[in-house]
């Protein structure tokens, strides 16, 4: 049975769910919502469906994906489950942890699937290094880029979370003991109280990570490093590729010890998918519409991210 999807929000992230929503067999887009009507028509004209303003009722379709911006996802996540509809929710939930409990409490309290889009976990070679990692010691992950002004949030709920979530999970889904971070508010055009650098250290019973996200930075960056006692995994989420090194010896080149020598295995492994991450996610949201995927399961992974992140600003404290 192909199943029936409405997209609220054509934004940037709206109008690429639009896109992969019309090119999935298992779906029909069957109609996306905005209250901007030339940025709603427009989407709809493009992939051949019907544009609404408002919710409305959603018999017609059998489940949403949320994609408008954050600080609208609260109220319009409690209408969509109010009528019992599965939902995948763009990261972050809601723009507080008070409110994304409640929308994950509204869900479970409903037995209704929620699935949060936090996409990092369907970069093929995120899959890739998650089947390969076993016992983790040390992660440091960097999320860095230029300025966007589009963005009103902080980099904590815009950036920091993906990173967070990805050191959870390749944690083993554990919470961190401890959590220890600083951030800077530089850029004048800045929303008040929005910080545009974090730096966070996350301590596990058997690990520490540190993480770190800025929109100062002069280019895109997007790296992870995962070491174990015998070999470092390295990811680069850009470009897509994992490399594993093993260290081998080192030594001085010369014997006077001026120069530095050392021998290294590197394996590059092959990954285990090439598909786009958004349409991975999609795939398992479907999945867990027809009941493939533990509900529940995919539920309790969404806010232990979301509980750090929280952490993370209060440890932070406010621009001076």
């Amino acid at each position: 049975m192909t199943l029936r999807i409405a997209l609220v929000g054509t934004g940037n992230m709206g109008s690429l769910h639009a896109r992969v929503l019309s090119q999935n067999d298992r779906v029909r887009l069957a109609r996306v919502i905005d209250p901007r009507e030339e940025a709603g028509r427009t989407v709809a004209d493009r992939f051949d469906t019907e544009w609404t303003p408002e919710i409305g009722s959603l018999s017609d379709v059998d489940a949403v994906v949320l994609a408008s911006a954050t600080e609208v996802h609260h109220p319009l996540a409690l209408e969509i489950l109010g009528q019992d509809k599965p939902m995948l929710v763009e990261k972050p939930v809601a723009n507080s942890l008070e409110s994304s409990r409640e929308i994950v409490e509204l869900s479970r309290s409903k037995d209704i699937p929620l699935m949060c889009g936090l996409l990092e976990r369907y970069n093929p070679a995120v899959m890739t290094a998650r089947a390969l990692v076993t016992e983790p010691i040390h992660l440091m992950a960097r999320r860095h880029g230029p300025y966007a002004p589009r963005i009103k949030t902080g980099v904590a709920w815009d950036l920091l979370v993906h990173d967070v979530d990805l050191t959870i999970q390749f944690m083993g889904g554990a919470t961190p003991s401890r959590v220890t971070s600083g951030a800077g508010y530089f850029h004048p055009s800045s929303v008040t109280g929005a910080e545009d650098t974090i730096e966070t250290v996350l301590t596990f019973p058997f690990g520490l990570a540190t993480v770190s996200a800025s929109r100062l930075g002069q280019r895109k960056v997007r790296s992870l490093m995962v070491s174990e006692l015998d070999r470092l995994i390295e990811i680069d989420l850009l470009r897509r590729d994992v490399t594993i090194y093993r260290h081998v010896s080192h030594d001085a080149v010369t014997p006077d010890g001026l120069g530095y020598r050392q021998q290294t295995v590197i394996e590059i492994p092959e990954l285990v998918t090439a598909r786009e991450p958004l349409a991975t996610q999609l795939d398992r949201f479907v999945d867990l519409l027809e009941g493939k995927v533990d509900a529940a399961a995919e539920r309790d992974s969404i806010l232990p991210s979301h509980e750090v992140v929280a952490s993370v600003l209060d440890q932070a404290g406010s621009p001076a």
